[in-house]
């Protein structure tokens, strides 16, 4: 969060919904293989999400009784807000700019819905083995009983 704002907690929590939880779920992911995984996803994720995802800030509320009015600027990526920022040096925006030339959209987007799938598949069949395994433990506590 920002420095002497102890309350942005709400901040993070719903960037982590509206990228992390969206992209991954809420599976519990512990494996190395799944590790890698989530490693490789979010390195497609971060430039997908910097680079093609626009975003809208909001500028003011306005509150008339029970009714709330929002303005929001127009929506941008956060490479289009860092590139049209002034303290920004031109260095840094070569850089974010030579990185943009290199990117295609379709294909991080390809990237990112194979890498989903493989982390989703090897979730569910962690999820089988461990199913299986108590069921299995189950049936053999019963059996001893006998």
């Amino acid at each position: 969060g920002r420095s002497g704002k102890k309350n942005d907690g709400c901040f993070v929590e719903q960037k982590n919904y509206s990228v992390v939880r969206r992209a991954v779920g809420y599976a519990r992911y512990d494996s190395q293989a799944q590790l890698r995984l989530l490693n490789e996803l979010y390195g497609y994720l971060r430039l997908y999400t910097n680079y093609f995802q626009p975003v809208m800030k909001l500028l003011s509320k306005e509150r008339n009784g029970a009714k709330v009015k929002k303005k929001y600027d127009e929506p941008k990526t956060p490479y289009r807000r860092l590139m049209d920022m002034p303290d920004i040096s031109s260095k840094a925006k070569q850089r974010l700019k030579a990185e943009y030339a290199t990117l295609n959209p379709a294909q991080l987007k390809r990237e990112i819905t194979r890498l989903q799938e493989k982390l989703f598949k090897t979730a569910a069949s962690r999820r089988r083995a461990r199913i299986s395994t108590t069921i299995h433990q189950q049936v053999n506590h019963e059996n001893r009983a006998i």
